[in-house]
């Protein structure tokens, strides 16, 4: 048991490391990865994966997330209405038995930035169905209280950046106000990560975890980028705990000699 967990809807997990199941390029190197990440939640996509065919692909990427602990979420993306993610979601629950559900409904092709309107339409109706929904959503502080308090969501994942962009953190400031805002609900990272260093700021800035997919799977060595992330989570997570020094617009000498003899040439 992690000395540190992250618990979501009553669920305790040791890492904080949310990996993506997408665009890897077979699926021993997407088990491989699963091993190297550590993660113990593993995302699927339910409307791609219906389209192109399952071929067994979800049971092996499950198989291998279970035992390490893992939990599958699948994940609502391509739906453009809350009815269409509401309707992804019942499927996912009756294929796989899972009440976890990761909510997107976009709202523009070009940012895949979310709908918000509905979004919070989607998760009102899912929390009333039984779902536990891990909401994508932006960092606007208004809409994840509606998401918190009117729908019921008992997270929220905010976008670091638009989805497979690699920019990393691009709204520092409106997601530090929403870290400062919300200090007891977990917030998850989700979208636009592409270096392991961006993991470790969004935990460094109290960020309870990342999600991300593209930035492992899309890597050279898919592998050894799980495992580079899983280290840099675990970094700015125990950097954040241990609390960062706070900036300074001036020099401060870090061995100071006012007051003490010392010797020229």
């Amino acid at each position: 048991m992690s000395p540190d967990p992250l618990i979501i809807d009553g669920q305790t997990l040791s890492s904080r490391f949310f990996l993506g199941s997408a665009g890897y390029p077979s699926p021993q190197v997407l088990q491989d990865a699963i091993r190297a990440s550590g993660t113990q939640v593993l995302t699927v996509g339910l409307k791609r994966t219906l389209q192109a065919g399952d071929n067994g692909f979800v049971a092996q990427a499950l198989a291998t997330a279970q035992a390490q602990g893992a939990r599958l979420l699948p994940n609502t993306a391509g739906c453009r209405s809350a009815r269409e993610a509401v309707t992804l979601a019942q499927m996912a629950r009756e294929l796989y038995g899972t009440r976890w559900v990761k909510l997107e409904v976009i709202g523009d092709d070009h940012t895949l930035q979310p709908d918000p309107f509905e979004l919070l339409a989607a998760a009102s109706t899912l929390v009333k169905e039984g779902f536990t929904v891990f909401p994508y959503c932006t960092e606007d502080l208004i809409l994840g209280r509606r998401l918190l308090e009117d729908a019921g969501c008992p997270l929220l994942m905010p976008w670091g950046a638009p989805i497979g962009s690699g920019q990393g953190l691009q709204n520092l400031a409106g997601l530090r106000r929403l870290r400062e805002r919300l200090p007891d609900v977990p917030l998850v990272i989700d979208a636009g990560l592409g270096a392991p260093s961006q993991a470790a700021q969004a935990l460094e800035l109290g960020f309870d975890a990342v999600l991300l997919n593209s930035a492992v799977s899309q890597a050279r060595d898919p592998v050894a980028m799980a495992g580079a992330f899983r280290d840099a989570v675990q970094a700015g997570r125990q950097a954040y705990r241990a609390g960062l020094m706070a900036p300074q617009d001036f020099a401060v000498a870090s061995t100071p000699v006012s007051g003490h003899a010392f010797v020229l040439g």
